[in-house]
């Protein structure tokens, strides 16, 4: 039987590259991206199929329903607010397939930074290797596909032998050969690998093998995976690396800046050591999508998205279609997946000279064809021009400057926005919040019967927690000041520099095309949706210190370790299963029920906080799981009967019911 299978799956593979092949030879380009079928989802896609009867129409976050929608078009200005000319975004089918689609299918380019630049296939992690692994699953399916590595490699302080095998976090449905969102791509002969949103945004069932689609992918070890590229400094900037010059040595190169000075590139192998370091130290399931050059990465989000505005941990994505969504799509992809694209605002950013900062990047990437030499006579940004894909797009994704470039907004925090040619201006970032919209947490396998999720409900109240946790999506869509969550600082305060190069919000009308013509309409984005001190709060603007958004708890029982630094970790067994390192850094996966105890039992918590604070590479990397000072225990006058209910409560919140 299993002969049989690797023949099949064989024969699968060479027919899919035969004809991929026979593609890339007349368009030079072909890519392979599994997208499961709905039966092969755990979630109920009703709301997707039919769409919600809230939201026909979404003008800068304001939702129109069909019904309302009737009535605008009544009058002229109606009719006028329903226009793509006026910022509106029709959500229809075709909207929400090519969400579906981009969710699971598109990189936005990004498989030249990470395989041209970085080098993550040029490590020991090779795809024939990440075939292989797959392949041994015989159909089964996975939530953590180990690959054996491919060579003896020594990557930060850790030496790593070939033939070992490493948990490498990613997702493989039952029935599929490859995993969730990392499509392969045929590029004029060579084979590269991308990243879709579903790599992060989506997890495998262990128990039926099916897609929880919106879940967070809290074994994804993307820090490991980074950390094996061959030249994983490309990131740099992701890191504590806030003084290049600590890198300079007699050996170090020159290059003429832009000023037309002469200035030094950092010794590349000392670099690509120490971001190793910090890239092995982020816990499976963590990402750091900021640019500040702080070691502050955070848990992923999950994408059960709908009016749990404004986004990301700091609230960021406030402003635009989707209230903020949208925004928050483009930055992952803009910022998170393409460090090049910050070469235009690396001086104000990081006081780091331009061509440095490309020249860093580049000076042992991957790819010959991007690997910059400092004794040619070109500068770095010079030779990116010729390199990159996209003629002047600064870094290598699908990119398109907005009015404002080089300056960031509101609108895209480093004055970029994603938009593949064919399309039009952030469609594609459109479609994928529209769809996130639709997706509802399935609920989870626990026999809890009603008689205790009602009492549940009446502790989530007399506790004080829907103060805050409030109406059906179990948030007041507010953002607290750091200092009263009580959570560590750094991730509030992690946009700080944006204001630097700030810029008032403008974007193309919704029905640009790409590439943009140079007639194209300019749109202000109103700022209706949320305040000035919002503003502020979010992106630690005007001395302030940040703030975190109140989370919406629909579907929390999937995205385990929890709080703003996703530090509130507790494995299967509460006495030593005690935080990232009784959970993650043991090999053990944060169990929900522990977890959320711990979120509001003291006791349970100063725990998980010692067990934190006992891990050097915790406190490098800002992670604690102290703040949001919330209890509901015996010390407050909580039986343990009243704490399991509330538990049981907020861990069947799917945001479909008040």
């Amino acid at each position: 039987m299993r002969k049989k299978y690797i023949l099949w799956t064989f024969g699968v593979i060479f027919i899919i590259f035969l004809f991929g092949g026979v593609t890339a030879f007349f368009t030079g380009h072909y890519r392979f991206a599994y997208t499961p079928s709905f039966d092969k989802v755990l979630n109920n896609e009703e709301i997707y199929k039919n769409g919600r009867p809230e939201e026909s129409y979404n003008v800068w976050g304001e939702s129109i329903s069909d019904k309302e929608a009737d009535t605008l078009r009544a009058s002229v200005e109606g009719k006028k607010k329903l226009l793509p000319g006026e910022g509106a975004v029709k959500v229809d089918t075709d909207l929400l397939d090519l969400g579906r689609e981009v969710f699971y299918e598109e990189t936005f380019g990004n498989e030249v930074f990470l395989t041209d630049v970085m080098g993550i296939l040029d490590g020991p992690i090779s795809l024939w290797n990440m075939s292989k692994a797959a392949l041994a699953l015989r159909g089964k399916g996975t939530n953590n596909l180990q690959v054996e590595l491919s060579e003896t490699v020594k990557v930060g302080d850790q030496t790593f032998k070939k033939g070992e095998k490493i948990d490498t976090g990613l997702a493989v449905p039952k029935g599929s050969i490859m995993p969730l969102g990392m499509p392969v791509t045929l590029d004029r002969g060579k084979l590269k690998a991308g990243v879709t949103c579903a790599a992060c945004h989506a997890q495998v069932e262990t128990t039926t093998g099916k897609v929880v689609e919106g879940a967070t992918n809290t074994n994804f070890n993307v820090g490991l995976l980074m950390a094996m590229a061959s030249n994983s400094a490309a990131y740099f900037t992701h890191t504590e690396k806030k003084n290049l010059e600590a890198y300079i040595t007699a050996s170090s190169r020159s290059i003429e800046n832009s000023d037309g000075k002469t200035e030094s590139l950092p010794d590349p192998d000392q670099l690509e050591k120490d971001v190793e370091k910090t890239l092995m130290s982020w816990p499976p399931g963590f990402f750091d999508a900021t640019i500040d050059q702080e070691a502050n990465p955070t848990q992923v989000g999950d994408s059960f998205t709908f009016g749990d505005h404004p986004y990301s941990w700091s609230g960021m994505g406030m402003a635009g279609a989707f209230n903020g969504l949208t925004t928050l799509s483009n930055n992952v992809h803009a910022q998170g997946a393409d460090s090049l694209a910050q070469s235009s605002i690396s001086k104000g950013m990081f006081d780091i000279d331009k061509e440095v900062y490309i020249g860093t990047i580049l000076q042992r990437a991957a790819n010959k064809n991007f690997r910059y030499r400092p004794d040619s006579d070109e500068k770095p940004s010079e030779f990116l021009e010729k390199a990159a894909p996209h003629p002047n797009t600064p870094g290598v994704n699908d990119l398109v400057k907005l009015p404002t470039f080089p300056n960031v907004t509101l609108a895209a925090p480093d004055g970029l926005v994603v938009s593949s040619p064919g399309y039009r201006v952030n469609e594609q970032n459109n479609a994928v919040a529209a769809y996130q919209n639709t997706l509802v947490p399935p609920k989870p396998n626990r026999d809890q019967d009603t008689k205790t999720i009602e009492q549940g409900r009446k502790v989530f109240e007399k506790a004080g927690c829907i103060k805050c946790h409030a109406g059906r999506y179990k948030t007041n869509n507010k953002i607290i000041p750091a200092k009263e969550a009580g959570t560590n600082p750094s991730r509030a305060k992690a946009l700080a520099g944006t204001q630097k190069v700030w810029d008032e919000a403008a974007i193309y009308s919704p029905d640009t095309p790409v590439p943009v013509p140079n007639a194209a309409k300019k749109l202000n984005i109103p700022s209706n949706n949320f305040s000035k001190k919002d503003v502020e709060l979010a992106f630690a603007h005007n001395d302030s210190d940040g703030g975190y958004k109140v989370k919406g708890l629909a579907g929390v029982y999937w995205q385990a370790p929890y709080l703003h630094d996703g530090g509130v970790a507790v494995g299967p067994d509460k006495n030593t299963d005690l935080g990232i390192p009784g959970t993650f850094h043991n090999g053990k996966r944060p169990d929900p029920y522990n977890s959320m105890q711990a979120l509001v039992d003291e006791s349970l918590r100063k725990q998980v906080v010692d067990a934190n604070h006992s891990s050097s590479e915790l406190r490098k990397l800002n992670i604690e799981g102290s703040g949001h000072a919330f209890w509901a225990d015996e010390k407050r006058g909580f039986s343990k009967d009243e704490q399991n209910a509330l538990i049981e409560y907020v861990l069947q919140i799917d945001g479909e019911e008040e």
